[in-house]
Formats: structure tokens, C-alpha cells, sequence
């Protein structure tokens, strides 16, 4: 496959900005993926889809507020820090993303917070727009996190184009996420509620969770025509002894596995044994699935209206089939859907 074919025309007015009042009232596309057959439903209409015995696999990461304001020393020119991830904890050392990056060096040091709450300095050039800060910290690391997240802001992601606002830090954040890392929120959980939840549990379906800590390359540019050559960027992930034991015993029971996005479907693809049944693994993936693949997990998904050209568009083609997605998003537009991370969710079955 080529780059190309996954371009479409998205009108602008279709991108989210906000997400809609109550989280599982979100539009819902079904999408038979045998037949090509869409049904247009409310989100909370996913429990006439899953049985007794069925499992959902969700993502239990949790979004960290990654994007600091700052000021350059001498200059105080303004600063953007994205924290990507934690190097070492003990010399408060973070892996980042500065914009605008030329005018940061080695040994500037950057100013955040009223006061200079806190103070950072550029010790490393990691790619062109990456470096590694050592933040200067006199207090505990407890009190040194507590000053970092009051100072940090919600990352949303700048397709959204707007102000980030009070509600976001609740809204671009899974209601199960557990265990923090992730710079970006994995969006197809961010539907369920806590009713929908309970509704799902007293219809016998299980919940398994993995964890992967999303990070910014899920909105990096794929960059070249041949998608074999692209690479994507590792992150972290975790299955469990207890998540694959849930997920092995209903696929030995021919129940459904609903994969809860493309962050699930990434991990759960990486550590599958050639019976097909999913391992234990703690590491990292930088696996990228695109069309033709063969998805050997999961056989049921949900998923946000991705953006043209991304690699999550091309993880949705490569589960639902590459002709039967490509309508499916033709008919989604035709139908005024809502599109990225606040937007409405399809269900592949």
C-alpha cells in the first residue's frame, strides 16, 4: 500500500473541537466488515453488539499534563516544552519536544511559573526538535511532579485548534486510566461512562486491560510513499499474566475480542504466539500495521474517525479491510460525523 491511498477530502468543520455532553452519547457507525452493510446508532448501542462471555480489551493509560509555557534566559523569548517522557527520576531528567527548537542550545536554561517556579536546562540535542532537560529542583521529587503538573497543561492535540479550557482535564482522559504516561489520550475509550460500564458487566461481558503509553508519534506525518519504510516510535506497553489469561480463555471459547482502539490493537499484535494467543510482555512496540494484515487477536473494534494520512486510519483499513473502511469513512462524512479526538466512534465487527 501507498501513502496515497490513504488520502480523502475532510472538511474542516467535521474535525471535533469539543466533545459532546455525555461521553456515550457520541454517534456510532457499525460497520459489518463480511458484508460492507453500515448502521448509523448512539454509542451506548455497542451492548446490543457484544455477548455473554465476550471481551473488551481496554487501554489503561493515563494522560500526564505534558505541555509547559516558558521563557528563554536572556532573552525571554516564549518557550513551548512538550514532556515526552522520564528519563531518570532521581536527576529529573525528561526527554522533550521544544518549539520553536533553533533558538534552544545546549545549556540555555528556560524559566516556567510566576516567580521562576521552575527551572530547567537544556543538557543533550536528541533529534532536530527533541532535547533532554534537567530540571533544577531543590524539594522532594513528589514536590518537584506536584509543581511540574500545576504548571503543565492538558496536551491536546493541536488539530483541535483552540484554548485548552477547565473540562479537558477531566474529558481527554479514559475514565479506567490507571497508570500514568501517555502524552495523548487513547481516544476510542473515551466513550464509555461509568453506566455504559456497569450495562456491558451485567450483560456478562469481561474487561481485560493492557497498558500503552501513547506518545506524539501517533500524530507524526508519515513522510514517504513506500509505507514499508516508515518507522514508527516506540512506546511502552504492558499485557498482563491476568489479561492474557482473560483474553486466551475466551478466544479458546470462540468468544469475541473487541480490541477499544488502535493503541489496543498495536499491543495486542505484538506479543501473539503462532496459535494465535496473545503473551505476557513488558517492553516496547513500534509495530505499524497497515493494509493487507492479518489480525490474529482481536476480531471486533472500536475506533475514533481518524485523520487522512495517519497512521491510526491505516491501522482502522488494516482491521476493517482497506475497500469496506474507505467507504465506511466516505459514508461517515456523506453523514456529517464527527472526526479526531473529541469525535464520534465506529464499531467493526
Amino acid at each position: 500500500m501507498k501513502l496515497s491511498q490513504f488520502k480523502f477530502n475532510l472538511p474542516k468543520e467535521l474535525i471535533a473541537k469539543f466533545p459532546v455532553e455525555n461521553r456515550d452519547e457520541s454517534r456510532l457507525l457499525v460497520v459489518h466488515k463480511e458484508t460492507g452493510k453500515i448502521e448509523h446508532k448512539v454509542f451506548k448501542d455497542v451492548v446490543n453488539y457484544v455477548n455473554d462471555e465476550d471481551v473488551m480489551v481496554f487501554n489503561n493509560t493515563k494522560v500526564f499534563p505534558a505541555r509547559l509555557y516558558g521563557n528563554k534566559e536572556k532573552t525571554g523569548a516564549k518557550i513551548e516544552v512538550f514532556l515526552l517522557r522520564e528519563l531518570n527520576q532521581e536527576q529529573r531528567l525528561w526527554d522533550v519536544l521544544v518549539d520553536p527548537a533553533r533558538k534552544i542550545r545546549i545549556g540555555n536554561k528556560l524559566y516556567f511559573g510566576d516567580d521562576d517556579l521552575l527551572v530547567a536546562e537544556v543538557i543533550d540535542n536528541t533529534t532536530s526538535r527533541g532535547r533532554t532537560l534537567r530540571f533544577l529542583f531543590d524539594g522532594s521529587y513528589e514536590e518537584f511532579k506536584k509543581v511540574l503538573y500545576e504548571l503543565g497543561e492538558t496536551p491536546l492535540p493541536k488539530f483541535i485548534n483552540r484554548e485548552v479550557e477547565p473540562e479537558d482535564k477531566l474529558r481527554y482522559q479514559t475514565i479506567y486510566a490507571k497508570h500514568e504516561g501517555a502524552v495523548a489520550a487513547p481516544t476510542a475509550g473515551m466513550h464509555f461512562s461509568r453506566e455504559l460500564m456497569k450495562r456491558l458487566e451485567i450483560n456478562g461481558v469481561n474487561f481485560a486491560e493492557i497498558t500503552l503509553h501513547v506518545g506524539l508519534g501517533n500524530f507524526r506525518s508519515v513522510d514517504v510513499e513506500d509505507l514499508t519504510k516508515h518507522k514508527m516510535d516506540s512506546e511502552k506497553i504492558n499485557i498482563s499474566d491476568e489479561a492474557v489469561r482473560i483474553v486466551n480463555e475466551a478466544k479458546d471459547k470462540k468468544k469475541n475480542i473487541i480490541a477499544v482502539g488502535t493503541t489496543v490493537l498495536r499491543t495486542l499484535e505484538t506479543s501473539v504466539s503462532t496459535m494465535k494467543h496473545l503473551k505476557p510482555y513488558d517492553g516496547w512496540t513500534n509495530k505499524f500495521i497497515f493494509p493487507p494484515y492479518e489480525v490474529k487477536v482481536a476480531n471486533m473494534m472500536i475506533s475514533n474517525f481518524h485523520l487522512p494520512y495517519s497512521t491510526l486510519f491505516m491501522m482502522v483499513c488494516a482491521f476493517g479491510g482497506y475497500d469496506v473502511t474507505i467507504a465506511a469513512y466516505k459514508n461517515a462524512i456523506k453523514e456529517g460525523y464527527r472526526f479526531g479526538t473529541y469525535g464520534d466512534a465506529m464499531l467493526i465487527l
